[in-house]
């Protein structure tokens, strides 16, 4: 699957010495630091999306920098750079939500 969104250009901050997530957590293949696309930055966090070239698998990570040092959460995924940032978009699901789809299938039972 061919990702939508290009590398940013210039984003060099794996190759920096912030290897953070420097491979595949599905296939261990090395990722290519220029090949990570920053689907949103703040001040300090950048919302960082790769794509393995081996398996196919993507992650999503979002990685901070602060005083304290540096941390990132990871998460894998089967979502297209594009996709990942259409959910940044929506609203949250709220708890009527959940209850209004758990008497819906209340009711099919």
């Amino acid at each position: 699957m061919k990702d939508i969104i290009p590398p940013k250009k210039g984003f060099n901050r794996f190759s920096d010495g912030i290897k953070i997530v420097s491979h595949c957590p599905i296939c261990h293949f090395n990722y290519e630091p220029n090949e990570a696309k920053v689907l949103e930055e703040s001040e300090g966090a950048e919302l960082i999306y790769i794509k393995c070239r081996n398996c196919q698998s993507a992650i999503v990570a979002l990685i901070s920098i602060n005083q304290m040092g540096i941390s990132s959460v990871g998460l894998i995924t089967d979502l297209d750079s594009r996709e990942i940032l259409s959910f940044k978009e929506k609203k949250g699901i709220s708890a009527d939500d959940v209850l209004e789809i758990y008497q819906a299938l209340s009711r099919q039972s």
